[in-house]
């Protein structure tokens, strides 16, 4: 009998052995992450209560559940803010945690920057490796925008993340096409949606059209998933919309910003459409260019919208080299196939920064500075990604080109945006300058590898510095108000906004214009650095658009009149009240008693209380308190951040009649009357006005006309109290 032998075992290649970590990594994502903490908390508690429109909203929603619900301005539930609550409720579980105060409203703002950084990160890597996710982290980390928002209470730093984790799911969807990822993406597109509303879908377009071109599945299930990412959206969103709608509206909290108490009616007018084509029932100001041929009340639209003055600062330093890298990275990517994860990561993030850069670019409603921080994540990413492909493949001719492209733009633009602020460290643009020159020549040129890394630090010089230096400027800098905006004084060139020449915004330094505490828009600019000529919308004498009195009729000023000083021109020789930084130093940080930071009781003309909180003095206060709690409200002021300073000094609910701008038609002059008579009202704050959405025929006139001609005023550290306990 034969003895059968085993086949010999056959030779097969060995299995791939899984790439290691580099051992930098790690240790440079903490530091990163470290360090990223470390900055946001410095000076933190310098910017107090921020934006005070928000603060009141969580002090609020730290003693009431129903308020937190809703997202009430004050806790007797009288109207919410104008927008949903979703970036409250973190901030007033942090209050209800650790008490009221700044470090509880900001801190959560700051873990949010972290956690956005570690996102960016982590959704780079995937794609293109360790390097390129530490430089997206960095980026995003030192962009002055999100510098300041990440350290401030708008929705915004919220939002921000929200969008970047919905990012970081679809990059997951991409790898293995599972429905879970869909799912997640929609969800947190849904909560984004309860943070600011219709902002969030801008970055929908790009994440389906991601998922379409390179999902794993076929066709048909691809399709059918991204229906079930919308599904999962619609259902993270509107389970919030329903109940409000469903809600009687007769036990719930007029709906701010709106003029029917609808959340629908908010989402698609004020915040919604009205924000594209500037038709914003009772907003602050036309948006686009006034038939006079001046500017819109937020600039003027246009393609370079986010290289202007107001906006460049913020965020444009590094879009020319994340659209070269846009381009440079497709091309790189040549015929890969379809689910490629780098050209899907491209597709992604590129369709992030042209739909929401170019929708911001050309939007004529309402637009903000700090808006931009939307735009930071996709840059960040574009540039991780853009470095670190370009770097591998640098021994190609066009691709140095390509590079030297994307420096030699960088240059300009950080030239441009120094020298717009020439005053202020003067050093650094010419040292940007002649770095960025030797770069732009330098990675053309083949050179060995050490010399090769000289040259990538010099073009990361070129690339942060300016960007630093801003990020740097905000932490140093307080800045509170509505309209916040990081770094220094720039002058304001051709297309201006309302707010003066020289700009820098949300400063409460007294140096600025936008929120800078003590400073009126139309304002001096009061650092000398760009005094000039203040344009306003609508007639002559400061009126505001329809001829209407920046108070509006039925404000009742109060208080000394502001010393002489200097006075901003207006157009026809007109001049604009004095910027409360002249007026008699004797309230709290500065602020003459009872004065509303920009322009409010206390203050002659400009729009009490529009865009900073009123900051009582101790007695206004210790008068307020007195037997507080006996009352629904322990008073009521026009405006909702004229009441905003007086319910954080207090603790105690401050009606905010006619909400943000004093607009809305909450409460009617029926109910407020009715109120009174029940005693539910102990004060009425003179002296505040509406924002130019308000007029003579507004309820908050009538409100205010009505006290004025049925009780009697008292004047308290030059504000004007009257007693609605007490008639005539």
């Amino acid at each position: 009998m034969t003895a059968t032998l085993a086949p010999p075992p056959v030779a097969t290649s060995p299995q791939p052995v899984p790439k290691r970590d580099v051992r930098w990594e790690y240790p440079a994502l903490a530091t990163l992450l470290i360090g990223t903490a470390v900055a946001y908390l410095c000076n933190l508690s310098a910017n107090g209560w921020a934006n005070s429109f928000y603060s009141a909203a969580v002090q609020a929603g730290s003693v009431s559940w129903k308020a937190f619900f809703f997202g009430s301005s004050d806790a007797a539930n009288s109207i919410t803010v104008d927008k949903p609550p979703a970036s409250l409720w973190l901030m007033e579980l942090s209050v209800r945690a650790f008490g009221l105060n700044s470090w509880s409203i900001l801190v959560p703002e700051v873990l949010l920057g972290v956690g956005s950084v570690a996102l960016v990160w982590a959704t780079v890597r995937r794609s293109f490796g360790p390097a390129a996710g530490l430089i997206a982290g960095l980026v995003l980390a030192v962009t002055p925008v999100a510098a300041l928002m990440f350290r401030f209470n708008n929705p915004d730093a919220l939002l921000a993340f929200l969008m970047v984790a919905a990012a970081w799911a679809m990059t997951r969807a991409v790898e293995d096409g599972r429905w879970r990822w869909l799912v997640s993406t929609g969800a947190l597109i849904g909560l984004g949606f309860l943070t600011k509303q219709l902002q969030v879908l801008l970055v929908v377009p790009a994440l389906a059209l991601t998922y379409l071109i390179a999902g794993p599945p076929k066709l048909g299930k691809r399709i059918v998933q991204l229906f079930a990412a919308g599904a999962a959206m619609v259902v993270a969103a509107g389970w919030w919309l329903l109940a409000v709608e469903l809600w009687p509206t007769s036990s719930r909290p007029w709906i701010g910003g709106s003029h029917e108490n609808s959340i629908l009616e908010l989402t698609l007018g004020y915040n919604g459409l009205g924000r594209l084509n500037g038709n914003e029932r009772g907003s602050v100001g036309p948006g686009g260019d006034l038939p006079a041929g001046g500017n819109g009340m937020w600039g003027s639209p246009g393609i370079t919208r986010m290289f202007e003055p107001a906006q460049g600062g913020q965020i444009a330093w590094l879009i020319p080299a994340a659209l070269v890298a846009i381009v440079t990275g497709i091309l790189l990517c040549g015929k890969a196939v379809r689910t490629d994860r780098q050209r899907a990561s491209l597709i992604l993030w590129c369709g992030w920064l042209l739909v929401t850069g170019l929708v911001f670019s050309f939007m004529a409603g309402i637009f903000h500075p700090y808006y931009t921080v939307a735009l930071a994540p996709a840059i960040a990413a574009l540039v991780g990604a853009g470095a670190v492909l370009l770097w591998r493949e640098r021994r190609r001719l066009w691709v140095r080109l390509g590079m030297a492209l994307a420096v030699g733009l960088t240059t300009a633009t950080a030239w441009m945006l120094l020298s717009r602020s020439a005053e202020w460290q003067p050093w650094l643009r010419w040292t940007v300058l002649v770095v960025g020159v030797l770069a732009t020549i330098a990675v053309v040129v083949p050179t060995p590898r050490k010399l090769a890394v000289v040259s990538a630090l010099a073009v990361a010089f070129t690339g942060l510095a300016g960007p630093v230096a801003y990020a740097v400027d905000a932490i140093a800098t307080t800045h509170a108000g509505s309209m916040p905006s990081a770094g220094p004084n720039v002058a304001m060139r051709g297309n201006r906004p309302p707010w003066g020449e020289g700009m820098n915004g949300g400063r409460g330094d007294g140096q600025g214009m936008n929120g800078r505490a003590g400073q009126m828009p139309g304002g001096t600019v009061s650092d000398g650095r760009s005094p000039g000529t203040v344009r306003m919308p609508g007639g002559p004498q400061g009126t505001m658009p329809g001829g209407q009195a920046p108070g509006g009729a039925g404000s009742m000023p109060s208080g000394p009149p502001p010393d002489a000083g200097s006075q901003d021109t207006m157009p026809d020789g007109q001049q604009t009240p004095q910027s409360t930084e002249q007026m008699p130093s004797t309230g709290p940080q500065g602020m003459p008693a009872g004065t509303a930071a920009a322009g409010g009781p206390g203050q002659n003309g400009g729009p009490g209380g529009l865009l900073q909180a009123s900051r009582p003095s101790a007695q206004v206060v210790s008068l307020l308190d007195q037997n507080g709690g006996e009352y629904t409200w322990v008073a009521a002021s026009i405006g909702s951040n004229s009441a905003a300073g007086f319910q954080l000094a207090t603790e105690l609910p401050v009606m905010p009649i006619g909400g943000f701008n004093g607009s809305d038609p909450s409460p009617t002059l029926e109910q407020f009357k009715q109120y009174v008579a029940e005693g539910k009202i102990h004060y009425f704050i003179g002296g505040n006005r509406g924002g130019p959405g308000s007029s003579s025929n507004s309820t908050s006139a009538q409100i205010a006309q009505w006290v004025q001609e049925n009780f009697t005023a008292t004047e308290v550290d030059g504000v004007t109290l009257y007693d609605l306990t007490a008639t005539h």
